[in-house]
């Protein structure tokens, strides 16, 4: 059209022409974990499904059981079956299934990758793959060095010519600044930066990634996204189960590691950054890693964080335990399962303004959201008794279970008299699109098949994380035991405290 203003998301965010993936193998480390049975293996067969694999690709399981390349395509036919987003169709897993192949045994044995490494080049001749491999690690981090190093003393992560070689790293990339720094020079001394994909997979949510659109393709947000109007920043990740089959990895870690340094700083980057240049991945990251370093930590670490252990309790009507009493936590464990702290973003546009987080098991529900929180009218011309019921405005980003944005702000109650009452406005993923939004594994896979990085963080945003969270978790450790919190309530007192100081509080969800 003649006149027409490009929207310059459009090639990162609109993509209305599908990216399909070229020619390549994707292998599977951990492919007997709850990750691969329950996201990637559907993830894999939903991609196939929306015609987005080619026919030319291959995927290879490779762990410790002894099983032949049938046994594992049929576990990934039953995870497809129960997990998938997409219908199953017979004519897609059919094709599907003639690319599965299974290497067993131990990862510190030579032997499975030489086996391999024959496998993916059989690959190659039977379904035409190029020799492009992917390699998702899906596997406890302790073991992530162990297979690179295999990788290479194989030669399968030398690329051939124009065929290529990723690695795709699970969270979390070290449990902090000095491990993160050892992983990498492990990863780098084999792959180039270029070709390490770590993955978060909050950042594939299409809710996420709203978060830039919302922004930056508007007019209406971007003026009043600053301290001149913004009040403070929540940011909320809760949870209502417990740690359930997940014990062994989470007790040592705990919910600041497993869920703040990566998802919810992640967060807010996203919501502080200025506007990047373009939307290339390298424009993109430069601005969040802005944002990170000009984090700040509170000056009372005692006041400014909180952290909790959830008790037992009752929640959705059936008693459940506390967490020193589920299945393989010690007793004296003092592992936090709820983390909050007030953190601050040192620029010109949030000067002054509060970043609050938090994170949480066996909190009142299930919810993933952004709220910027505004100021309050500087001059109320309404008496108290027609506003005494009225909060402040809001703009609330979810990010799940409910996608989409809610905006709060006060309206006249109809009648006779002036009584100003808070209403929201709200927008619906599921009610304004036909399209069902892929989930978050779905598009990020496809990203490192194609080798697009903008949703995949590098190594400096990782260590400006653990920079971040080290302080916070060394005062932790000298501190005694975090308070108690009854499960299905919304944390230890000292969460509510943590704003309660400030003359705020915690929005209820």
């Amino acid at each position: 059209m003649p006149g027409a203003i490009p929207n310059p998301l459009r090639n990162f965010l609109d993509r209305r022409l599908p990216r399909v993936a070229g020619p390549s193998v994707l292998v599977l480390f951990g492919v007997t974990g709850d990750l691969a049975r329950k996201k990637l293996l559907p993830a894999i067969y939903d991609l196939a499904n929306r015609g987005l694999l080619p026919p030319g690709f291959g995927l290879v399981g490779v762990a410790r059981r002894d099983w032949q390349d049938e046994d594992f395509a049929r576990l990934a036919h039953d995870a497809v079956r129960e997990h998938a987003r997409t219908p199953f169709r017979e004519d897609v897993w059919r094709q599907l299934s003639e690319g599965v192949r299974y290497v067993q045994g131990e990862l510190h044995d030579d032997a499975v990758f030489d086996q391999l490494a024959r496998t993916v080049r059989e690959l190659d001749t039977q379904r035409g793959t190029g020799g492009n491999y992917a390699f998702y690690l899906s596997l406890p981090p302790k073991l992530f060095p162990t297979v690179v190093t295999q990788l290479k003393r194989s030669g399968l992560a030398d690329s051939d010519g124009d065929a290529w070689r990723r690695v795709i790293i699970e969270k979390p990339f070290g449990h902090d600044l000095q491990s993160a720094q050892e992983l990498n020079a492990v990863v780098d001394d084999v792959f180039p930066p270029s070709a390490v994909f770590r993955i978060d997979h909050y950042l594939g949510k299409e809710t996420v990634q709203n978060i830039m659109a919302l922004r930056f393709a508007n007019t209406l947000f971007e003026p009043l996204w600053n301290r001149n109007y913004v009040d403070h920043v929540q940011i909320t990740m809760a949870e209502d189960i417990g740690v359930g089959g997940r014990a062994g990895y989470y007790d040592g870690i705990g919910a600041a590691r497993d869920v703040i340094q990566n998802h919810l700083l992640q967060l807010l980057a996203l919501v502080a950054m200025e506007e990047p240049v373009s939307f290339t991945a390298d424009a993109i990251r430069a601005e969040k890693e802005k944002a990170l370093s000009a984090v700040t930590l509170p000056s009372d670490l005692a006041t400014g964080t909180a952290r909790g252990q959830y008790a037992g309790g009752w929640q959705g009507g059936a008693r459940v335990s506390g967490y020193l009493e589920e299945d393989g936590i010690p007793s004296d464990s003092i592992t936090e399962t709820y983390a909050a702290m007030r953190l601050g973003v040192n620029t010109r546009r949030w000067a002054g303004v509060p970043f609050y987080l938090r994170t949480g098991k066996r909190l009142g529900r299930r919810v993933t959201e952004v709220a910027l929180v505004f100021q309050r009218a500087p001059h109320q011309v309404f008496s108290q008794t027609d506003v005494e019921d009225l909060g402040q405005n809001a703009l609330v980003l979810r990010i799940q279970p409910d996608e989409g944005v809610t905006l709060r702000f006060g309206s006249k109650v109809p009648g006779a008299a002036m009584e100003v009452r808070d209403v929201t406005m709200d927008f619906a993923y599921g009610q304004s699109f036909t399209e069902s939004s892929p989930e978050a594994y779905e598009r990020l896979i496809l990203d490192v098949l194609i080798g697009d990085p903008p949703l995949f963080p590098r190594q400096q945003e990782v260590e400006l994380s653990w920079k971040i969270l080290d302080p916070i978790e060394e005062f932790w450790a000298k501190n005694g035991r975090p308070e108690a919190y009854s499960a299905g309530t919304w944390g230890p007192s000292s969460g509510h405290e943590l704003l309660g100081r400030d003359g705020r509080q915690w929005r209820r969800p």
